[in-house]
Order: C-alpha cells, then structure tokens, then sequence
C-alpha cells in the first residue's frame, strides 16, 4: 500500500485543469534493487556503493548517510551500516521496466536519468482519467509488476511536477491545483528549486531567503546581484513557476561531467594531478562515445571546509583528448587553489565539459610548444592523442574499463569517485 498525498485536497476533472505534466522518481533508485534482490536487507540500513555511497537505503539515511558520503564517514553515523557492491546488471532493465509502464499512458516519456522521467499526458486523459488518476494508476503498476516504489508530482510544469514528487517522497503522490500553485510552494524551503544547490541555499539565507516565496518576491535587480545575473533571475522564475519546457522524448546532452570527493584535508598535489586526469579521462571518453567536443571545461574545487569555488575557460577549438581536457583543467584547478585556498586542502575536484559541438576534423595548426598543441584540437600532437584515445575507447569497450589505462590513473584505485558502471547507467539517457 502506498501513501497517496493530494495537494490543497480532491479535485475534480475541471479543477484539474492543465496540471498534466508528471515527474515519476523511483524512490531510492539502486538501494531498491537491491532490496529486490536480496529480500534480508529489507528495514536495514545499508549502502549501495565501494569508496563513495551511491544510493543509501532509507533506514541509512535515518543516521544522516547521504549519497556522495564517503563510506568511512557513513560508518561513522552508523556503526552497524552494510555496504552493498551493487549488482550493475539489474539495474537497467529495472529502470527500462518502469519507464515501458509510462509509455502504456502516453509516448511523451522525457527520461532524464536512470531513475526519473516526465510526462505528458495532456492527450491520455480521456482514454485513462484525469492527471491524478493516471499518477495512482501508474503508481500502482509500477509497484505490482517491478516490486519498486515511485514517487510522482503532478502539475502544470516541468519544474513544479519535480518540486512535488520532492514533497511525495518517500512513496507518495502530491497533485497540485494550477489554482493554488503560489499557495503550495510558498512555505517550501528554497532549496526545493531546481537548480538550488546547498552553497545557494546557504547564500540565500544570509540574506535571509529561506522559503520559495520569500524567494519569488524580490525583484529581479536584486537577485540578480545577488547570484548574477544570468542564474539569479531563472531561480526567481522558477520560484514563481514560471518554465516554458516542454516534455521533450529527443533531447540532446549540453554538457557532461564527471567528481571524485576524496574527503579530509588533502595537500598532496601529485594525488590532486592524477585524480584530476583521472575525471579527464571519463569525461573525454563519454564526449568521444558521443561523438562531442567541448568549446568550454570548467574545474570546480571544493575545499576541506566544503567551501567551493568553480573556474571556467573557453577555448578557440573544441577538445575531446583526455590530455587536453586534463591539461585545461589542471591550470584551472591551480588558479583556484592560488585564487581562493587561503591555506585550506581540498576534498574534491570535478570537471565538467560544456558548450558542446560536434567533434569534427580540424585543420592543421602550426606548432608552438607541447602544452598549445595538447589544447589545441587541430595541431599533429592533438590529433595523435585523439587516435590513441579512440584506440583506448575501442580496447575498453571489448576488454573492461580496467583493462588499459594510463599507469598514475590505474594503480591509484578508485579515489573516492563513483564507479564506472554507475557513471554509465546514471548517464545512459544522454542522446547527444
């Protein structure tokens, strides 16, 4: 039996309006599987994961273990934690399960990940009931033939259908009335808003924002120098549900990127260096798979007092070569650490790659020294690293990940990143 929670309360077919966007999220995503799979760990509270946890069951989470916690740290909140390897085979098809479900209600199915989807069933109601209806039904469904839980927001936007499957979890449904959209996020915390992450909600409180409504009523200027003014106006839109997204079953990826959070006070530069080409290397692989290029990398770094900071550069020509991402990033990484570090180690290092393009020929460029033409698409010694790292790509699509590699990246371990089974499945919905 599921909890089943209807915002500002029952709503007839003409109530429902144009409330006909869900978001479907599977509640605890690889933990659940896990739990199929293995009925003992049923009420226990374990992790999904190897250095870093992937996906805490609900009785870890009681303790305070979160996904991205280091296991050590995990262990230390709960004492009697069990970590779980993770079966990489099932979880796949346990997703392509729940989403078949939602194609039995409508083909507009926008999966976004692994574990969550939009809906449009703007066009079903008059074969399967109102919006809130089909989110019962569905739900029910899902839970009878996968034996997995979802938990579903419905409204009348992208944004506001993922604020309210937020409020349904765990195992719940919220439906809100397009009427009373302004009643229903108001109280909410900011941090509810898509695109708010921690270090925003912690800014935001300094100015004393804590609610979503107390975030929709400020005026534009104001936020906007606050938090710039590209992203402070679009959170402030959100805030007042203002999204204009369609459901959209084609979309293509805009940008790819890939964390190791290592924990402590780390001041090791050299293990900072191989983390670091380490993230290179998934990240242009996954571009390469893609056939992508990026015009823009960006290192974020975050230090040991889980202060970050993020440094971007925009290049001439589009990169997909490991070296040359890493070479990028690398710079990047110390600028922040000069910049910003204040004395502090770090505890975690990402790359990410945006401002994609295809990953076309380039034309011969002039050489000007080894680190231009690593960086550089288009120069002789950037083009043989591109058909060495196709080579790679081609070895590690036959043999396994770990079956070649550069030698600092491969004797170091894992590093507290996500494994690359993980990585694949969560990213298995980009298109582009």
């Amino acid at each position: 039996m599921f909890a089943s929670i209807l915002v500002v309360g029952m709503c007839d077919a003409s109530e429902v309006g144009d409330a006909s966007i869900l978001h479907v999220d599977l509640d605890a995503f690889y933990a659940s599987v896990e739990e199929r799979r293995d009925p003992t760990l049923r009420g226990l509270p374990f992790v999904v994961g190897g250095g870093v946890v992937l996906s805490p069951s609900y009785a870890a989470r009681r303790f305070g273990v979160r996904s991205g916690m280091g296991i050590r740290r995990a262990r230390e909140l709960c004492p009697r934690l069990v970590v779980v390897s993770g079966e990489f085979s099932e979880y796949a098809p346990a997703s392509e399960a729940v989403f078949e479900i939602c194609r039995r209600f409508t083909p507009l199915v926008e999966e976004v990940s692994i574990d969550e989807a939009y809906l449009d069933v703007s066009g079903a109601t008059h074969l399967f009931g109102t919006s809130d209806i089909i989110a019962r039904d569905l739900k029910a469904l899902v839970l009878e033939e996968t034996q997995l839980v979802v938990s579903i927001g419905v409204a009348r936007t992208k944004a506001l259908a993922k604020v309210a499957s937020q409020v349904a979890k765990p195992d719940g449904i919220v439906f809100v009335d397009p009427a009373r959209e302004s009643e229903f996020l108001n109280p909410l915390p900011v941090g509810l808003v898509w695109g708010i992450g921690p270090a925003t909600v912690e800014k935001l409180a300094r100015y004393g924002v804590e609610t979503v409504g107390e975030l929709a009523a400020l005026p534009n200027a104001t936020i906007a120098g606050w938090l710039g003014p590209g992203l402070g106006p679009q959170l402030r839109a959100l805030a007042r549900n203002v999204d204009a997204r369609r459901v959209n079953t084609t979309h293509r990826a805009r940008s790819v990127s890939s964390q190791a959070a290592f924990g402590g006070d780390n001041r090791d530069t050299a293990y900072w260096e191989r983390v670091l080409l380490s993230l290179a290397d998934r990240v242009s692989a996954r571009l390469r798979d893609k056939e992508r290029a990026a015009g823009t990398i960006t290192t974020r770094v975050r230090f040991a007092d889980l202060a970050a900071v993020t440094r971007s550069a925009t290049l001439n020509s589009r990169l997909a070569t490991t070296d040359g991402l890493f070479l990028v990033a690398r710079r990047l990484m110390y600028r922040a650490v000069e910049e910003a570090a204040d004395g502090r180690g770090l505890s975690l290092l990402a790359i990410g790659a945006s401002r994609l393009g295809p990953a076309v020929p380039q034309q011969l460029e002039f050489t000007l020294g080894i680190e231009h033409e690593l960086v550089r698409a288009g120069t002789a010694a950037s083009i043989q690293r591109f058909d060495l790292d196709r080579a790679i790509d081609g070895l590690r699509d036959r043999f396994g990940r770990d079956a070649v590699g550069r030698a600092s990246v491969q004797l170091m371990g894992d590093g507290g990143m996500v494994p690359e089974e993980f990585r694949k499945l969560a990213q298995k919905k980009e298109t582009g």
